[in-house]
């Protein structure tokens, strides 16, 4: 059975500890919060603090195509192991300096997917201990789930294989 005054205790502590950086929406299949950049990573301890024990998701939204500010968003999904609870964080990130703090201290298992974000965005995880490429060539130019990344691709020299 799912423990839902715990789960509210814990969104609400973190919506009271820093009212003017994180707000409460509904979402439809969980709660969300929307969180300022700069507060990531203390909201995460506190809520990780209060039983979300588990990272199970990140990635991030382009918004460009829908003109909203800031551009991107860096989505987070926790979960808590012990009272069955989910929740997703929003934090906005700006166009021109894409950087937000690395959940790697809070969460080991956020390496590798900030890395993907990094690779595929372009979104900076300050504090990161290896943010390189993941998936693209080291040498790629660009970020290709950029809205404003060309359809057609880039021109790249077709690969040497040896037989």
């Amino acid at each position: 059975m799912i423990d839902q005054a715990g789960q509210e205790a814990a969104i609400a502590a973190a919506v009271a500890a820093w009212p003017e950086g994180v707000r409460r929406e509904e979402g439809i299949d969980m709660p969300v919060l929307i969180v300022q950049a700069p507060l990531i990573r203390p909201v995460c301890e506190e809520l990780k603090r209060r039983g979300f024990d588990m990272l199970t998701d990140l990635t991030a939204v382009d918004w460009l195509p829908m003109g909203k500010v800031p551009r991107f968003e860096v989505v987070y999904h926790l979960f808590s192991t012990r009272g069955m609870w989910r929740v997703r964080l929003k934090a906005p990130v700006g166009e021109e300096d894409p950087v937000i703090d690395s959940l790697v201290p809070v969460w080991p298992g956020a390496n590798w997917p900030e890395r993907e974000v990094w690779d595929l965005f372009g979104i900076r995880f300050e504090g990161h201990p290896n943010l390189t490429r993941i998936m693209m060539p080291d040498d790629w130019e660009g970020f290709p789930l950029r809205k404003d990344y060309p359809l057609e691709g880039t021109e790249r020299p077709a690969p040497i294989v040896r037989e």
